[in-house]
């Protein structure tokens, strides 16, 4: 504490080298920060050792007991001692700090958990004999023989006992056992072709299992997408788009969720560099960017993407965890990501998730009926075909209190039929097939080969006619509107320059700015379809986005949410009957239009049935 009393004169503070043990302490605070910071570290060890399975067991989240097992490379008896000493590594000979190939390079996991709890590691390297050394609050034991037919076990207990007042601040058992869970789950994407175990052995005994992958084999997409299918879930790459590509030495690969497969949280999205788990919020703000435009504020996109490139290129020395990265060339791998994105939702074109049909079926409660007596056999298309055209006229009574429409011919359609060419392909063979009929003056049914689809006739035109506007903004450009008098904004130098450096790109987007000297800016033109803004308070908020996330979407952003609500206003209106052509024409343009599988806001447009699913409602299967 510093004294205020100017007749006391403070004693000269003296330097001090700290021991190991703080040092370690200290270094554990940065690099273990929970038992999941632990697992991580030991988990990559095991990896970098070049082992193809890991088993990791747990006790009381972690708090009590951290076992991680490997059939690695090992180590000698005469290498334990040195891999318990600080900044001690096989990882690299530090000659070149950018060219790292491996998940640890800095030496300091092994000492800084061996100063914090009781560690005890057991291996055998190839050709040599087993050895246990035993660490406990930085107090290093000789090392002895020990049994272990191959690679290495690392046993750490207690953890934090050495520093008591770490363990205030960890959360309950479950907690830090799903954090565990979460950091295995991540490696285990990164690693397809590693096998992994995760148990819990509270209590003692063989434990619960809580998580396992077996490796995978096959080529790159079929092993990730298997490994993904363990973790993520069969769903998951069921609705997800396969992403490959590559921009200036940064390759892109890895499958990203329809937006119709959406979470209301940020909890599926996995983002690796050169095959490393990392929370890096440029990332992440760029998958955000990449799906801005057909999700609503309220969801979120699931994804799994890597992205490699020579090690030079990104520096992953930014932090102690290694959570974070920095590449050399941000803006490359921000547009690598949205680029590829946007391109794959666009050649998805109409599809939406499998999991729209699955919520429709789960919504219906068919009655409940006793015990079925017998079966009918299903009927031919043939025989289906006969008996639709012989009920037909029976139909003609319900008119008149049927919600619907049928799809009728028009007069005289049927000789014009005649007279014309038979289609090389008929209408229930195209995807979203042949309109039926409309229901509730809404919802358009059609008959496919294999089922029905139910559309929703607003939601679909709507995204129709965005898209349309969005092209015709993208061929003729944002029409700028002329302020009469421009509008001076004050800010501050740092952030003038900053806009100024974007003046071209906002140009395009129909927001004109010029320097007025100091930190001042002069804002000459605005979008027009925005009508009058407040020229300040939008600068001001694509600030605020370029100093969170680097690059600021928020103008383009705001012209799109016009056009979103011109084209609601465009639309078709629920409520308005149309006629069968009108119903088919909708449908063959929603099959050639990108993204009009969902709405603006991120809704399906359609849901699609297969008949065994509603043969499945009515007992029939």
């Amino acid at each position: 504490m510093v004294s205020t009393d100017p007749n006391i004169i403070p004693a000269q503070p003296e330097i001090r080298q700290l021991d190991e043990t703080a040092i370690n302490r200290i270094a554990a605070g940065e690099v273990v920060e929970r038992p999941a910071s632990a697992v991580k570290e030991l988990v990559e060890n095991a990896i970098d050792a070049g082992a193809t399975r890991i088993a990791i067991d747990l006790a009381d989240g972690g708090k009590t007991l951290i076992r991680v097992s490997d059939d690695g490379c090992g180590m000698t008896p005469d290498q334990l001692p040195l891999a318990l000493a600080r900044h001690a590594t096989s990882k690299i000979d530090g000659s070149d700090l950018l060219n790292i190939h491996t998940f640890g390079f800095r030496g300091e996991a092994l000492p800084s958990l061996g100063s914090v709890g009781r560690l005890t590691i057991t291996s055998r390297a190839r050709g040599a004999e087993a050895a246990n050394i035993r660490v406990s609050g930085g107090r290093v034991d000789p090392v002895k023989p020990a049994a272990l037919r191959a690679g290495t076990v690392v046993e750490l207990r207690d953890l934090f006992f050495a520093t008591p007042a770490r363990l205030k601040f960890m959360r309950t058992d479950r907690a830090e056992a799903q954090a565990v869970a979460d950091t295995v789950k991540r490696l285990a994407m990164a690693e397809p072709s590693v096998s992994f175990t995760l148990r819990d052995v509270s209590g003692g005994g063989e434990g619960r299992l809580v998580f396992r992958a077996d490796a995978e084999t096959g080529d790159l997409f079929d092993a990730l997408r298997d490994r993904l299918a363990q973790v993520m879930g069969r769903e998951f790459t069921d609705n997800a788009l396969r992403i490959d590509t590559m921009r200036e030495g940064l390759r892109l690969y890895g499958y990203a969720a329809l937006p119709t497969y959406s979470r209301g949280a940020a909890v599926a999205q996995y983002l690796f560099v050169n095959g490393r788990p990392v929370r890096d919020k440029m990332l992440t703000g760029a998958l955000r960017a990449a799906y801005f435009d057909f999700l609503s504020r309220d969801r979120h996109p699931a994804a799994a993407l890597f992205i490699d490139c020579d090690p030079t290129l990104v520096d992953v020395n930014v932090h102690p965890a290694k959570s974070e990265v920095r590449f050399r060339d941000p803006g490359v791998a921000r547009g690598l990501i949205v680029s590829a994105l946007r391109h794959a939702l666009a050649e998805a074109g109409h599809r939406a998730s499998t999991t729209v049909a699955g919520a429709t079926l789960g919504a219906m409660r068919p009655e409940q009926t006793g015990a079925r007596i017998y079966q009918m056999d299903r009927p031919s298309p043939a025989a289906r075909m006969a008996s639709h055209q012989a009920q037909a006229p029976g139909f003609a009574e319900l008119s008149s209190s049927y919600s619907g429409r049928m799809v009728e011919p028009e007069p005289g359609e049927d000789a014009r039929r005649a007279e014309e060419p038979p289609a090389e392909t008929p209408p229930e063979s195209l995807p979203l097939g042949a309109a039926r009929g409309q229901v509730h003056e809404n919802y358009i049914i059609a008959q496919t080969a294999d089922g029905m689809v139910i559309v929703d006739q607003h939601a679909a035109h709507e995204r129709l006619v965005y898209e349309k506007l969005k092209r015709q903004m993208a061929e003729t450009g944002v029409a700028a509107q002329a302020l009469l008098i421009p509008e001076i904004v004050e800010l501050s130098t740092a952030d003038c320059a900053r806009l100024l450096d974007l003046s071209d790109d906002l140009a395009r987007l129909g927001l004109t700015i010029e320097p007025f000297g100091g930190g001042a800016v002069a804002v000459r033109e605005t979008p027009a379809i925005l009508g009058p803004v407040d020229a300040g308070a939008m600068l001001r908020d694509i600030l605020d986005e370029l100093a969170d996330q680097g690059e600021s979407a928020t103008l383009q952003a705001r012209i799109e949410a016009i056009l979103s609500r011109v084209a609601c206003h465009g639309s078709i209106r629920s409520g308005r009957r149309m006629r069968g052509e009108e119903m088919n024409a909708l449908l063959r343009e929603m099959e050639a239009t990108p993204h009009s599988g969902q709405c603006n806001h991120g809704r399906p447009t359609y849901v699609e049935l297969k008949l065994s699913d509603i043969e499945r409602l009515f007992g029939r299967s």
